[in-house]
């Protein structure tokens, strides 16, 4: 992100610009193949990695992309720190397996540490690392990120499992819960300590989709809280399960900028969520902008914007992050949709 996006970025979420900007969260599900090497070269090659990122800001100066060169291993970076065992198929995403079996297993389960566990040590040292030919390229990493923890509770348990445990055992819930929230803490605050351009929050947790009201008022709601408790000028949560439930919550949980699903138009979730959240999103990611053609995805994205009604604190993006096989001139169609 380049110091003029991160200043419109903040403008945007702060309500003082309304200047239509195209965003898109972008990761290994789509980077890799569109940059014309496989997964697993992407995750085991720091130079693949920068260059697939150098790559995407180059091809498309217009959009915000973000994190901005994201530094992860997948769905699998915060569960190994846990002990997850983890597979890496050669051009398929990873998989982490649980590591909870039982309720009683979550007494004996010890909070690790961000600085030594797991792959987040990869993780960070590979910003460290490339931080000077990022910044020389003319961007800066400005977000430190994770899975949110009720979306790495459910793989170290599996999501059934976990959504049932609320239901039965709702004290083992929240000790798991508060296990993963003080770790998270700690990782947030270990990125932002080891690299001083950080100065915005990022979390993932599409688990939040999964619970009535009720049940995100109680497990959710008071861990995201303290998450979102620090005074980043950019607080971002992407949640690209159903959001309604959830939706009327977001202004509590501290954030002011949120990446949906499909589930509800951006008017929908404008009346539902309050004026003050920047919303990101949401042409369908798979259906249109992955398998449309570009005049159709041009008229989806054009069509998308020109209904909102209002502009204010709006990023245009797709309902969630970029999807795998969405092709060069689709990108650039969903740009003149929205800037034309």
């Amino acid at each position: 992100m380049t110091e003029k996006q991160w200043l419109q970025l903040k403008r945007i979420c702060s309500g003082e610009s309304d200047e239509p900007t195209p965003a898109f969260i972008i990761d290994s599900p789509w980077l890799p193949n569109w940059a014309g090497v496989k997964i697993i070269e992407y995750f085991t090659s720091e130079e693949i990695w920068f260059q697939c990122n150098l790559k995407a800001i180059e091809t498309f100066p217009e959009v915000m992309f973000l994190p901005g060169f994201w530094s992860e291993f997948g769905m699998c970076t915060e569960p190994s720190a846990f002990g997850a065992r983890s597979i890496f198929p050669e051009n398929e995403f990873p998989h982490a397996f649980p590591v909870i079996h039982s309720s009683g297993e979550i007494d004996r389960l010890e909070k690790p540490n961000p600085k030594t566990a797991g792959l987040l040590p990869f993780m960070l040292q590979r910003l460290i690392r490339f931080r000077e030919r990022i910044e020389k390229s003319g961007h800066m990493i400005r977000f430190s990120v994770s899975r949110g923890p009720l979306n790495i509770a459910s793989y170290l348990m599996g999501t059934t499992e976990f959504l049932t445990l609320m239901m039965m055992e709702p004290e083992k819930v929240h000790r798991l819960i508060r296990i993963i929230t003080d770790f998270l803490l700690e990782w947030h605050a270990l990125q932002k300590t080891r690299i001083d351009s950080i100065d915005g929050i990022f979390m993932l947790d599409d688990l939040i989709g999964f619970m009535s009201r009720e049940q995100f008022e109680e497990f959710g709601l008071p861990y995201f809280k303290e998450l979102y408790a620090g005074n980043e000028p950019v607080k971002f949560l992407h949640n690209d399960a159903p959001c309604r439930e959830s939706a009327p919550l977001l202004h509590q949980i501290g954030i002011n900028l949120f990446n949906m699903g499909i589930d509800l138009t951006l008017n929908e979730l404008r009346e539902i969520a309050g004026p003050g959240i920047t919303l990101m999103g949401n042409l369908p990611p798979r259906d249109v902008l992955a398998s449309g053609t570009p005049e159709e995805v041009e008229q989806a994205t054009r069509k998308m914007v020109n209904q909102v009604s209002s502009r204010h604190r709006l990023l245009p993006s797709c309902g969630g992050g970029m999807p795998p096989g969405v092709a060069t001139e689709n990108i650039r169609a969903f740009i003149r949709g929205v800037t034309s």
